[in-house]
């Protein structure tokens, strides 16, 4: 079904159904043609004559192998997929009471994430009546990007969306082995007492 798609985008030799067209291209000279003229000329060189641009005055044509240049468009294409960036997003899940062992657990799986180049979306669910804390849920949320800021910055500041606050925060580009990040990353821990 997607080779159809491809296939019916561009109009080739008969169906083009102008007047006049623009020829451009390596095989020929480039200028403006009747199209009797135009489809004369792909015939000769047993090619086909395949409308480029057809919301141009006069729509823009060239003559080339039509297989030959669908395979081209389908190769551009995948190497154009193969190029964009993939985001992923992690979600970490927090109770509006989370103890410092469950906080600092998600914290290094967050700070893992945020290293591996994923977005995380951490949220605080309130179940029943405990949507009475939220101004904890929040507090707990912010204190979560401010451990978080050398790792990643806030996308999307706490907002409560029926039973759950989430915060958005998305990885820090680091530019390299003499980046401000990677310095701090190598100086040793303080000692915890």
């Amino acid at each position: 079904m997607r080779n159809d798609h491809v296939k019916e985008q561009y109009r080739i030799n008969e169906r083009i159904r102008v007047p006049e067209v623009r020829l451009v291209g390596e095989n020929v000279t480039i200028g403006i043609y009747p199209i009797r003229h135009a489809l004369q000329m792909a015939e000769d060189l047993e090619l086909d004559l395949v409308e480029i641009s057809p919301n141009a005055v006069p729509p823009v044509c060239r003559i080339i192998d039509y297989q030959k240049f669908l395979y081209q468009q389908k190769k551009r294409q995948k190497e154009q997929k193969a190029k964009s960036v993939k985001i992923v997003v992690k979600e970490i899940r927090f109770g509006p009471q989370t103890d410092d062992h469950d906080y600092n657990f998600k914290l290094r799986h967050a700070k893992s994430f945020l290293e591996e180049g994923a977005k995380v979306k951490a949220y605080v669910f309130f179940r029943g009546r405990s949507i009475l804390f939220k101004d904890q849920g929040e507090v707990l949320l912010l204190r979560f990007a401010n451990d978080l800021e050398d790792y990643g910055k806030v996308e999307q500041m706490p907002v409560l969306e029926g039973k759950r606050m989430t915060i958005m925060l998305t990885p820090k580009k680091t530019g390299g082995s003499l980046g401000k990040h990677s310095v701090s990353k190598t100086l040793p821990k303080p000692k915890e007492e």
